[in-house]
């Protein structure tokens, strides 16, 4: 039979390795050409393997979360038949393993496969991490489940393995029982009386009843005063979850990679300014209110159109630092990276060109990256190379935030939750004493790499910022 082997291709410039981020295939099934095969990750974007040809897997280079050399195989596919089978085993052999089996055999859920054999589930490749795949689905890709036939009468089978999906092992029931305790004997007791011993974590069974066999409310208030040297739990202890570790992969590793060389390498310093935002937010209300079919406006496409007028008289800001070669560069044009919040993690697509765009058509744009981020659908040219990252918590803002920059970027901007609060009026506005009045105000928040922006620089940005905020009109004026 023949085996075509799919090999990782080159995926983007400069790229050495993908990770596997999903499978959509296992071991054993069949795939049509163009079918999906799996889901690599790159630091650029997440990338879609087809299949080029049609067969049956038979084997897979490595679990989820595994690297994968461009060039080196990702997939072994058998191109004849429905199945693939092993070299011959010795039956000395099969006897060590499975005494007291006579010619087990394994099927797929369509019945195929002759006494003797073993339908193969398949095998690793070879690379670090693979592990053998314990699926065996149908040839025709569906998902029945193995069925174990023997032949000869009342023949015990072996056990299946720990992770086979036959395997089932019966949850213990509670603690185990105490020496010369009837293990036997039924525990009585109400809905009400087991729904309080279970958020007090309190073993029936170590209860003493006082009168009948049946538990009640006082027993188990007897052993709570007596008995409770044994230690019991507070309420809805028993509820706790169990631990649970998590492999760290896919976007999430890539977060954390990136966060850490960021942290490790920039020396980061936050600057916070309180800004008020009443007069702009009446301006946003006014343009919602005549936006005809055009995307609603939040914040965020005001603070850009605000960012780009600003930016070309701090150039330090709008810049790349490329620490191992020595070199700032310094851009002309705004690339702004938006942090947004997914299912997979933080992802940072890039909204280009910035400073060519109007309130509206950054609406329409913001709104597109944000879902095609969610759906995990962001082009490769849509991610990586900004040049200055904007992140906004929405609604969850907070009073102020102290953000990691992306690097190789110097800065990262961090608008926070708006807020309500009386502020003292100007004199040469209130006339004759004080006087108060309602006012919008937010925290902004911007980090810099201090290697190239100085404090000076950064305080002196948000302050010409913070003046066109609380001035919105001046946003439209050349």
């Amino acid at each position: 039979m023949a085996r075509f082997t799919f090999k990782l291709p080159d995926i983007g410039e400069g790229i050495s390795e993908a990770e596997i981020v999903a499978w959509h295939v296992q071991v054993g099934d069949r795939v049509e050409e163009d079918q999906q095969l799996a889901d690599m990750m790159t630091d650029k974007a997440t990338v879609e393997m087809e299949s080029p040809v049609a067969g049956v897997v038979v084997e897979r280079a490595g679990e989820v979360g595994d690297q994968v050399s461009i060039g080196a195989p990702l997939v072994v596919i058998e191109t004849e038949g429905e199945g693939l089978v092993p070299p011959p085993v010795e039956e000395d052999t099969l006897e060590a393993e499975n005494p007291g089996v006579e010619e087990t055999q394994i099927l797929p859920g369509t019945g195929r496969g002759r006494a003797g054999e073993i339908v193969s589930r398949g095998h690793d490749l070879g690379v670090p991490g693979a592990r053998q795949s314990s699926h065996a689905g149908e040839a025709g890709g569906g998902g029945g489940s193995p069925q174990v036939v023997t032949s000869g009468e009342s023949t015990p089978t072996a056990a299946p393995p720990a992770d086979s999906p036959l395997h089932h092992q019966p949850a213990a029931d509670g603690p185990p029982p105490r020496a010369g305790e009837d293990v036997a004997r039924p525990i009585l007791a109400s809905p009400a009386v087991r729904a309080r011993a279970r958020d007090l974590g309190v073993d029936l069974a170590r209860v003493r009843v006082a009168e009948g066999d049946r538990v009640r409310h006082a027993d188990l208030d007897a052993f709570l005063r007596y008995g409770a040297g044994e230690g019991y739990h507070a309420p809805h202890a028993s509820r706790a979850r169990a631990d649970e570790p998590i492999r760290v992969i896919g976007m999430r590793r890539r977060i954390a990679e990136n966060m850490a060389a960021s942290k490790r390498h920039i020396p980061h310093f936050t600057y916070v300014e309180e800004i008020e935002v009443t007069a702009l937010e009446a301006l946003r209300a006014q343009l919602n209110a005549r936006r005809g079919e055009r995307s609603k406006l939040t914040l965020l496409p005001l603070l850009i159109v605000a960012l780009c007028r600003i930016l070309p008289d701090f150039p330090m800001l709008n810049a790349r630092y490329d620490d191992e070669a020595g070199v700032v560069t310094r851009h002309g044009r705004v690339h702004l990276g938006m942090a947004a919040q997914t299912d997979a993690g933080l992802t940072v697509p890039v909204l280009r060109d910035a400073q060519d765009r109007n309130v509206w058509q950054l609406a329409t744009e913001i709104a597109r990256l944000a879902t095609a981020a969610r759906a995990g659908k962001l082009r490769p040219d849509e991610l990586g190379n900004g040049t200055i990252t904007l992140t906004s918590l929405g609604p969850l803002g907070g009073i102020a935030t102290t953000p990691v920059i992306n690097r190789p970027e110097v800065a990262i901007i961090g608008p926070n939750k708006i807020v309500e609060r009386p502020v003292f009026v100007a004199p040469e506005e209130a006339g004759r004493g004080d006087a108060i009045r309602r006012a919008k105000l937010m925290n902004l928040s911007i980090s810099c790499d201090h290697r190239v922006v100085d404090g000076h620089d950064a305080a002196s940005f948000v302050q010409a910022l913070k003046g066109l905020i609380e001035a919105p009109a001046l946003l439209f004026v050349d």
